[in-house]
């Protein structure tokens, strides 16, 4: 026969973004707890408010699985004595098993006979084993802890009383010295202390007291009414994923009502607007269908729909303070120039280590200049980038971004074009802080993404420089971050980008004149290619390649970003293919070989050719080499694979390790030639071909 089994922890209002991943911590070590006590159970529900966290398991075996299984124990010669009695060594294997020597018996093993017990358990009884949750509770873990009254315990808030049903039955235990009961509390204000008849009962019986205590349909009736209220005034609510989670695990007992503002504040840039409403008062803006912001917020309050009018009116006060602040900000804002804000930032500090943020901005106007051209920018977009690199980062000067950082970029694209700035140029100045996060929107501009790359290329070089690598899990400049934003942004653009090379170049002009960029490069940032393959493979993980031609890619001699993603999809293409396998066993024979060679240069001498099969390969590489340049990846992966039946018969008739010096030296040659062409492609050592 199975029960249903609740136990709800309540206490202090916990912060709305702890209450889901405490509710979620509390389903798994409740699950571990069963599963290890083996007490079946067909699934679990998770219940949580700012008040309280519970779960309530269903179909409960009402008691523990038997256990019955065999346990071996001494070979037979130490299990018996020389009288063929039962031996100390036997007779405590049966203590220990629970069972009398009578239940003891033989069994070959491998030729050797040991003695066995079967080992039985009976199962306890739920009610006897559920009081054991206490202690997983109080060892669970969160970000922030608080002692309260004067115990000695932490939990994420004071806990201040615990319900635990089995069905109908008060299941005796102790949390923080709080005692079980059967008695719940409804909401703060409009219900009053209930008592849980049944554990099935739970729902409804705090329902009757203004508490919802499924997150989900309280999150399903929040969603509902702000869609009653778009419907009734023909408004677009969007319903921000995050603002809505945090809202439901702020309220009990949700209801959505309207609020309006002066109109007037509507000339300040809607996404200040909307930040202030979403960041600092947790509401929703209202769009009409055009899609332009209106004077109305759709808020949530913890409760039912009395004097929801003054509940309204205190939320328009408070948000009327917030903007007012705004609209000081930004008319404060507009008497200032870029120029003056950029002069300031001469005074602001980028790292002690490095420099003030316009030395920042100094190299990466260089840096993107050289990048802009490697890539292929017009004369026009190059002297629009020259502009936006010039003053990108002016809006940290701004009071609006001072009082609402989260804004960088935002404000600087629209205080550009108040002050007649190109729309390219403004474009750019937000697009730059572009990708923010590992799936964020990515800069849709070439202008921008190439001062995107430029500015969190300019991080790596100069915190490498002054030796702030990144190391272990510890990133506090979030390079990691900012090279996989690099990366992002080439895999989108399919732009160029052998990073070697363009590192050499931007240290050199940096270092002409150290006076005007604030620090001198140093060969630190020579780790910056193998930190940023490091990226690469993040990437391709995150595809779901194979591991193997992962690493083909990664150990190749390959720095260019652009060609590993190519050269990545091109292996995974060609390795279902029939000609793959013998491809790759033959060019991995080459490259084994060619490890033996310790010439820097590969000169190889057509006279000490000996047989036919070393000519014929020979002038199969030199037709490659001089097409080389002028061929893709594919296609140059395509004349490596028609090398196969050359290979496979020059391997038949040369002898590569020849006794002769000088022959061996040049076979050797003639194979590092054929690895470098491999190389620059994959390192195909690493596959794995079946």
């Amino acid at each position: 026969m199975t029960k249903q089994f609740l136990l709800e922890v309540g206490l202090e209002e916990v912060p709305a973004h702890l209450v889901t991943p405490s509710m979620n911590q509390l389903v798994e070590r409740v699950t571990d707890f069963l599963n290890d006590h083996r007490l079946t159970f067909s699934s679990i529900d998770a219940f949580s408010t700012p008040r309280r966290l519970a779960i309530r398991v269903n179909d409960l075996a009402d008691k523990q699985t038997d256990i019955s299984e065999k346990a071996k124990g001494p070979a037979k010669k130490i299990a018996l004595d020389t009288d063929g009695n039962w031996s100390k060594a036997a007779l405590g294997f049966a203590r220990g098993q629970g069972v009398t020597a009578d239940d003891l018996f033989f069994e070959e093993l491998k030729g050797v006979d040991y003695v066995y017990a079967i080992k039985q358990e009976k199962g306890q009884q739920v009610a006897d084993i559920l009081p054991g949750l206490s202690s997983i509770v109080e060892a669970m873990t969160f970000p922030v802890s608080m002692h309260w009254a004067d115990f000695s315990y932490k939990f994420i808030r004071p806990v201040h009383w615990i319900v635990a049903l089995l069905d109908n039955q008060v299941i005796p235990m102790s949390i923080f010295d709080i005692p079980s009961d059967r008695v719940s509390r409804g909401h703060r204000f409009l219900g009053q202390s209930t008592m849980i008849t049944h554990a099935a009962d739970y729902e409804k019986q705090l329902e009757k007291e203004f508490v919802l205590v499924d997150p989900i349909k309280r999150k399903a009736l929040i969603e509902q009414q702000i869609k009653k209220i778009e419907s009734d005034n023909q408004w677009i609510v969007p319903l921000d994923t995050n603002l809505l989670e945090e809202v439901n695990n702020i309220v009990e007992y949700p209801t959505a009502f309207v609020g309006t503002f002066d109109d007037k504040y509507l000339v300040i840039p809607s996404e200040v607007l909307i930040t202030s409403m979403k960041e600092h008062q947790r509401y929703f803006e209202v769009l009409n269908q055009e899609h332009q912001l209106q004077n109305h917020f759709v808020a949530v309050r913890n409760g039912n729909t009395e004097f929801i009018d003054n509940v309204a009116r205190g939320n328009e006060k408070v948000l009327r303070a917030r903007l007012e602040d705004a609209e000081f900000f930004y008319n404060e804002d507009l008497k200032l120039s870029i120029e003056s804000c950029v002069d300031k930032l001469k005074n602001v500090t980028f790292h002690v280590k490095i420099g003030s943020i316009y030395e920042k901005m100094q190299r990466v106007s260089l840096i993107s200049q050289v990048i802009g051209q490697k890539v292929g920018l017009t004369q026009e977009e190059l002297t629009d980038l020259k502009r936006a690199s010039d003053i990108y980062k002016f809006d940290l000067m701004t009071n609006m971004v001072n009082e609402f950082p989260e804004l960088q970029g935002i404000i600087g694209e629209k205080y550009a074009l108040i002050h007649g700035e190109k729309e390219t140029v403004a474009q750019a100045i937000r697009e730059h802080y572009l990708p923010n996060s590992s799936d964020s929107e990515l800069p849709v501009s070439n202008i921008g993404a190439v001062l995107a790359i430029a500015d969190k290329l300019d991080s790596l070089m100069t915190f490498f420089t002054v030796g702030l690598v990144p190391k272990g899990s510890n990133d506090p400049y979030a390079l990691r971050r900012q090279a996989y934003g690099i990366i992002r942004i080439l895999e989108d653009k399919k732009w160029s980008f052998p990073i070697g090379a363009i590192e050499t170049d931007i240290q050199t002009l940096i270092n002409q004149n150290q006076a005007v960029f604030g620090i001198e490069l140093s060969d630190e940032e020579r780790h910056i290619p193998a930190f940023m393959k490091s990226r690469v493979k993040q990437w391709l993980l995150a595809k779901k390649l194979r591991h193997d031609i992962i690493e083909a890619v990664i150990e190749s001699k390959q720095d260019d970003v652009t060609k590993m993603f190519e050269v990545a999809h091109l292996l995974k293409e060609h390795s279902e293919n029939h000609n793959f396998k013998p491809a790759v066993e033959s060019l991995t024979r080459v490259l084994n070989l060619s490890a033996k060679n310790t010439a820097e240069q590969f000169s190889v001498n057509p006279d000490l050719f000996e047989n036919t099969a070393e000519k014929d390969l020979y002038h199969a590489v030199v037709q490659i080499e001089h097409e080389v340049t002028e061929l893709s990846l594919a296609e140059r992966f395509t004349k490596l694979q028609e090398l196969t039946p050359l290979i496979e018969a020059y391997f038949e008739d040369t002898m590569v390790m020849a006794d002769d010096e000088a022959i061996k030296q040049n076979r050797l040659n003639q194979l590092s030639k054929i690895a470098s062409l491999s190389m620059s492609i994959a390192n195909l050592e690493r596959l794995i071909v079946k």
